[in-house]
């Protein structure tokens, strides 16, 4: 697979995949993104030029699409509205992206035969109660709860369609909460980074009971190559490196890593619909292809991203009073 086609890789988990790629492959990438607020040109910036090429477009832009499938040997999605507070603000742009945008790459792969590898997240699963044992696994039935875990549902669901009936030569990767760098800072985790660098006390929803199993983004990134070239045609896999944590440690942590008082965070409303806990299951990753994560210290792979946004203030700087007036006004 010499040549992918990386939809959404100027997005977070997308720019820390095609980096991963340059730095662990002789493959060269087409970078497809809409370079929305969640894109970032900067965030390829130092890649060789001779090797990763930017198109600034829509993956709902059929001719567009149809032009570029034309020159890919395989095709990596992640272009997607992925922000849960936004898609309880205006659900609308997620139907775009996540359904009609997957539906036009898959049309397009349909056409061309192309190899298409699909991006989605676990909150497809709903959530799982505290203390609960159980983890997501491949066989747990979807029960999405917001307009963003939904549209996801339904794109995975409009990939399993595609290749049942169409033949397309697709997998499914159902990956857990993503940090490193690149994230922007309306996520949670560089949210309470780039307050602490701020001098502004982070914030946490709700008691901060709330669990989220962490993959450091490069790992989710070794993961999909793993599924590209090994992955089995039609089926779904889990990615996770069993790093569940409540956010209320997660900022506690940041907290303690940057040098501050670990109460120094203030409680703010909570999400509406705030799913308590997610946890992924990924034996069959793991066993069938092989793969183990690298970042298996949670506190390590964290601490290094707090560097990243200390060394990176440029990168994220223009973001941040935009993000924290729109929370303000929320009352988060």
């Amino acid at each position: 697979m010499p040549h992918l086609l990386v939809t959404g890789g100027a997005g977070f988990i997308g720019s820390n995949f095609v980096h991963h790629v340059i730095g662990h492959t002789d493959h060269t990438v087409t970078v497809l993104d809409k370079l929305t607020y969640a894109g970032n040109e900067a965030s390829l910036a130092g890649l060789p030029e001779d090797r990763v090429d930017l198109v600034v477009g829509d993956i709902a832009d059929a001719e567009l699409v149809d032009t570029l499938f034309q020159k890919a040997d395989a095709v990596v999605h992640y272009a997607a509205e992925s922000h849960n507070d936004n898609s309880l603000h205006d659900p609308r742009p997620f139907l775009d992206t996540n359904i009609i945008g997957t539906y036009t790459l898959l049309e397009a792969a349909r056409r061309h035969d192309t190899r298409l590898h699909h991006i989605s997240t676990d909150e497809v699963y709903g959530d799982l109660e505290l203390d609960d044992p159980a983890r997501f696994t491949e066989h747990t039935p979807y029960n999405p709860s917001s307009p963003y875990s939904s549209t996801k549902a339904g794109s995975d669901l409009l990939v399993r369609a595609w290749v049942r009936s169409f033949g397309v030569r697709a997998t499914i990767s159902n990956c857990s909460n993503n940090y490193g760098p690149y994230q922007h800072v309306e996520k949670f985790i560089p949210r309470q980074i780039t307050n602490v660098i701020r001098g502004i006390r982070p914030k946490l929803y709700g008691k901060g009971e709330n669990v989220r199993d962490w993959i450091h983004a490069d790992d989710h990134s070794s993961a999909v190559l793993t599924i590209l070239d090994k992955g089995e045609i039609g089926e779904t896999y889990l990615i996770g490196a069993d790093g569940e944590k409540d956010n209320k440690t997660v900022v506690e942590l940041i907290l303690e890593l940057m040098g501050q008082s670990p109460d120094a965070y203030d409680h703010v409303t909570d999400r509406a619909g705030h799913d308590l806990r997610y946890a992924i299951d990924s034996t069959k990753l793991r066993t069938e292809l092989g793969w183990t994560p690298s970042y298996q210290d949670f506190e390590a792979g964290l601490a290094a991203t707090i560097d990243w946004y200390r060394r990176n203030e440029a990168w994220w700087a223009p973001a941040k009073d935009g993000v924290e007036a729109f929370y303000a006004s929320k009352g988060q």
